[in-house]
């Protein structure tokens, strides 16, 4: 079945459909793939093959008997293990959570397994999804296939590895800080980051199992090696959740154009508080350049109108917040005693802020959005790198706010690679990220970020990039 391994999802349910080949045969060859390959990637960390060959059967037959099949009928799919999957083993890389098994899905995974997909794995991620690597004490590290030295990204590190290593046509991940944005960046593959509000996410941890209430600025979304599959995952994934789907429905409007000539794109690469590397901002400029050549718009100097500098503060404060849940209530308060600036992860620096003071900067972000939508009426995307370079090189040192990255001739804070991420995220933007080039083997990726709910126009300017650019490209050995 090696002919299919690198099908896209749309294509390899259309194969399993017309009868070409079965769901079956395309799972035992992903299995044995996974056997296989991968020893030293270790994105995939907990299998559910006998109850998803079974699956796999009965999606046979009904092809055999002519049912109505879903757009994901039969395709034999992994899932990032933040996400709760009935019956299967579901940790967010946590040791509290090593024998944990949910009996529901989460959202996002029940209308993957409506649509006809077919979950037979988990994939790895950092402990409670909170860092840019994937690596926890209950699987260990996953490595970046392009180079095992160093990582695929995080936190939806494993999905990124399983998607460039061939275990998988789709994916599902989360980001708060990049979490999708950053592994399709390294690990050389397409994903979205929807509008927040677009896509149901409950059932994924953290919170811990049970918690109804979901993150601000966090989003769930779909991961794949092709654009039009994102849009078709998109499409399962996007709707009102549980509370409101009795009275509401959710209808994303097209594509600003059809003609890639019509588009008006802002190019925003140069900023000295996230300097990117010279290589990186090379391919940066050539994916620009692709639009001007194709007879858009391209403008390298327009800005909305706030700093920044001012957006990330913003960001950081309300990730700040959002991800206090996985603090103790005393360490926060030890935190807010203390007059020092927080050493440490990234959560706690500002989770000890009164609700008065997160109102005040949430009216901050409110005040960007609302300057956004003011820049989007003369522009329809914003080209923006993802982090500073491609792929580092594991470092797990602690706390993770101590370390750093090599950008050039810098030595950067290792937490100046959320920033770009952060410029978009607070304020709930969608985001494409599709591949761009290699630098050094290893692959990049560009942030296409648009105005809120209008993610099929990200989708439709990552579509051209994909085809001008050639996309995903399958690493060595692979």
């Amino acid at each position: 079945m090696t002919e299919h391994t690198y099908s896209t999802a749309a294509e390899t349910a259309a194969a399993i459909a017309s009868g070409d080949v079965s769901s079956r045969e395309l799972l035992e060859a992903a299995l044995a793939r996974v056997d296989q390959l991968d020893g030293p990637i270790n994105a995939v960390v907990a299998l559910d093959a006998e109850r998803a060959l079974d699956a796999a059967d009965q999606a046979d037959q009904a092809v055999a008997r002519g049912d109505q099949l879903g757009p994901l009928h039969g395709v034999p799919i992994t899932i990032k293990d933040s996400f709760q999957t009935e019956g299967v083993i579901t940790t967010s890389g946590a040791p509290e959570l090593a024998d944990f098994v949910p009996d529901r899905d989460a959202d996002p995974v029940a209308r993957y397994k409506d649509a006809g997909a077919i979950v037979y794995a988990k994939t790895n991620l950092p402990i409670w999804a909170g860092d840019l690597q994937s690596y926890n004490k209950v699987y260990g590290t996953t490595a970046n296939p392009y180079d095992i030295e160093c990582t695929p990204g995080g936190s939806s590190g494993g999905s990124g590895a399983s998607l460039a290593a061939g275990y998988t046509p789709l994916e599902l991940g989360s980001d708060i800080g990049g979490s999708i944005r950053i592994p399709c960046h390294w690990s050389g593959v397409c994903g979205h980051k929807p509008s927040y509000g677009v896509v149901s996410a409950l059932g994924q941890i953290p919170g811990m199992p049970g918690t109804l209430s979901q993150a601000d600025i966090a989003v769930a979304g779909p991961m794949a090696r092709d654009v039009d599959d994102l849009e078709i995952a998109l499409d399962i994934l996007a709707g009102p959740d549980s509370w409101n789907q009795l009275a509401y429905s959710l209808t994303l409007p097209p594509a600003r154009h059809e003609d890639v000539k019509n588009f008006r794109v802002a190019v925003w690469i140069d900023e000295e508080a996230a300097p990117i590397s010279d290589a990186y901002r090379n391919l940066l400029l050539k994916a620009a350049a692709a639009f001007e050549e194709a007879g858009a718009h391209v403008d390298y100097e327009a800005r909305p109108s706030f700093t920044f500098e001012k957006a990330v503060d913003t960001f950081r404060h309300l990730l700040s917040a959002a991800e206090a849940g996985t603090w103790t209530l005393s360490e926060i308060e030890e935190q807010a005693a203390s007059k020092e600036e927080p050493q440490g992860e990234l959560g706690i620096w500002y989770a000890s802020m009164r609700h008065r003071e997160w109102l005040s900067w949430h009216e901050r972000r409110l005040q960007q959005r609302n300057r956004w939508r003011e820049f989007f009426e003369s522009f329809d995307v914003v080209l923006l790198p993802v982090t500073l370079t491609e792929a580092i090189r594991h470092d797990h040192s602690s706390p993770f706010t101590g370390r750093t990255i090599q950008v050039d001739d810098q030595q950067r804070p290792y937490t100046d690679q959320l920033k770009w991420m952060g410029l978009t995220g607070v304020s709930w933007l969608p985001a494409t990220v599709v591949p761009i080039g290699q630098i050094d083997s290893k692959p990049v990726g560009v942030q296409i970020a648009g105005p809120f709910l209008e993610d099929r126009t990200t989708l439709a300017a990552g579509r051209f990039l994909q085809q001008a650019l050639g996309g995903f490209q399958r690493p060595e050995g692979f």
